[in-house]
Parts: C-alpha cells; sequence; structure tokens
C-alpha cells in the first residue's frame, strides 16, 4: 500500500538530484536522474514513451 507513494517519491527525487548534478559541473547527475526516469517511467504513460524511445536509440546506434 505504501509502496507505490514511496517509489515515486524516490523517483522525483532521483531526478531532482540528477538535475541538480547536470548544473554542477563536477557532480554527475546523469547517474541519478535516468534511474530515476527509469523508476517514475512505470507510473508514467510519457516518462515511459521517453525511456523506451532512449533503449530503441541506443539499440539503434549499438547495432552499427
Amino acid at each position: 500500500m505504501l509502496k507505490h507513494p514511496l517509489k515515486i517519491t524516490l523517483g522525483i527525487i532521483l531526478v531532482f538530484i540528477g538535475i541538480i548534478g547536470g548544473l554542477i559541473p563536477i557532480f554527475q547527475g546523469w547517474v541519478f536522474g535516468i534511474p530515476g526516469l527509469i523508476i517514475l517511467s512505470e507510473y508514467f504513460p510519457p516518462l515511459k514513451r521517453l525511456v523506451e524511445w532512449a533503449k530503441h536509440k541506443y539499440k539503434k546506434t549499438k547495432s552499427q
């Protein structure tokens, strides 16, 4: 019952840390932002489409 709100909160926190990390030159924000987007994509369809697009683009680039 409390699992879903905690996962959504964790995803939002990770994305927020990722955004802050993108603004700080020493800090690697993508390390936190990508897992946050993956967690949130389970609950928000637009983010799911974004993650699927990125996976498809990665597979296409990797096969070339």
